[in-house]
């Protein structure tokens, strides 16, 4: 098969790589200058994608466009309208992630509780809406630009600590820049997402479940990073599912929709309550997800375009993924001076098999081999499965145990929360199965 990668930061390589190990042919196009080091020695960087159509085309139903982003789904519908085949979103799906409001008032429309969301505009008007009505808010950029580490869970119950936020993004961040932000009201309860492949008119089977650690330090401390690790299952989250996802299926087919779609929700014992969604591969999602397919990529994404098919072969169990970085992640700030061009060091113990498990980020193949790149310092993701929680938990850190980049850091609780006690609250919830199967 043929795939062309189209997105800003070369999100997918990892993806890419596997599809051409595979045997497959891959082109890439990175839009942003600062991630053409990304990848660069491994994965073949074109600069325009559209003089790429006609090799595309020439494959036919094996010629597969791969879309990374969620703001660049009218392209993709055009793309589609014109005859290729097109994974990774849509116009109507890049709205649903990118402007929340409007992503609540879908899942409104769809029969979903939501917890009660406020857009604004104006960061005077949002002040004056929390001392008019106090409590703890969770603030919210919408935009689809802004860094994750700018989003702040109120912690006070008067709601002073938001009001402080929203003050200093007024005055200091934005200095009167047009912004678009919401303000959702917080809930308490268990994180917990769920996905599945849409191909243009039905949802792939299995559903998956997870749950994401995006807070910087173990146990929940620091700064929102967008994602530290996330455990995994495509077993079990059948109820969740029928209870959210299912029921977009409707929006998605008008859409004509065909990529990966999640919706993050808080549960808790008054119900499920969607906070967003995800129209488009996560990251590190997709890498974790991977660690359970029973066949590659381009199984799953042949079966989508074609749509010959509903189910598609997985491992039972979990599936766990740890991020490792360097300094200054979550930050851009001074990475090049600090960690940009490090070497990365794979330990003799880490064996062929365990190598297949290292999802590389921003890395490069240099002169001197394997080195750090790109303009964060999101390095890799490193993988492992068991049928418990525990189980891939040791499969995952052994590998991390092996990796050596200076200054490295990572978390070493990934899915602990839910081996002591969470798995046990969603089961009492009625959420989840007191054994998954197999």
């Amino acid at each position: 098969m043929r795939f062309l990668g189209i997105g800003d930061y070369h999100s997918l390589g990892d993806m890419y790589v596997r599809l051409a190990e595979s045997g497959h042919e891959v082109r890439v196009h990175v839009k942003e200058p600062e991630a053409h080091g990304i990848f660069a020695g491994i994965n073949p960087r074109i600069d325009d994608w559209r003089e790429q159509l006609d090799w595309i085309r020439e494959a036919g139903m094996d010629g597969v466009i791969v879309f990374e982003t969620a703001t660049m789904g009218e392209i993709a519908d055009g793309l589609r309208a014109d005859g290729f085949n097109v994974i990774g979103g849509s116009e109507w799906g890049d709205r649903i992630e990118q402007d929340r409001a409007f992503g609540q008032s879908v899942m409104r429309d769809a029969g979903l509780a939501t917890a009660p969301t406020f857009a604004f505009h104006d960061h005077n008007h949002a002040i004056d809406f929390v001392r008019s009505n106090p409590g703890r808010y969770v603030y919210k950029m919408a935009d689809g630009v802004a860094a994750s580490t700018r989003n702040y869970v109120g912690q006070l119950a008067d709601g002073s600590d938001v009001i402080a936020t929203l003050e200093m993004e007024r005055d200091v961040r934005c200095g009167g820049a047009e912004v678009h932000f919401v303000l959702m009201k917080h809930l308490d309860g268990i994180e917990v997402g769920i996905g599945a492949y849409f191909n243009g008119e039905e949802f792939l089977h299995p559903c998956c479940i997870d749950w994401e650690h995006k807070r910087f330090f173990p146990g929940d401390l620091g700064e929102l990073t967008g994602e530290m690790g996330t455990l995994v299952s495509y077993r079990g989250g059948e109820a969740l599912f029928e209870r959210t996802l299912a029921r977009i299926a409707p929006g998605l087919r008008r859409a004509r929709h065909c990529g990966y779609v999640n919706i993050n929700t808080i549960v808790n014992e008054e119900g499920v309550w969607p906070l967003e969604f995800t129209s488009r591969f996560g990251y590190p999602g997709f890498a974790i997800c991977d660690e359970l397919h029973i066949d590659g990529w381009a199984l799953l994404f042949r079966q989508m375009v074609r749509r010959d098919g509903l189910h598609f072969a997985t491992h039972p169990g979990y599936a766990l993924g740890v991020v490792l970085t360097v300094p200054p992640f979550p930050y851009e700030y001074g990475y090049a001076e600090l960690s940009k061009g490090m070497p990365i060091f794979l330990g003799p113990e880490l064996s062929a098999r365990d190598r297949a498990h290292l999802h590389f980020g921003e890395v490069e193949m240099s002169t001197r081999g394997l080195v750090t790149s790109g303009s964060l310092g999101y390095i890799m993701v490193v993988t492992g499965r068991g049928a418990r929680i525990e189980d891939a938990q040791a499969d995952a850190y052994h590998r991390v145990r092996n990796v050596v980049i200076p200054n490295m850091r990572y978390r070493n609780d990934i899915g602990e929360s839910m081996r002591v006690d969470g798995l046990d609250r969603l089961r009492a919830l009625g959420l989840y199965p007191g054994n998954p199967g197999s």
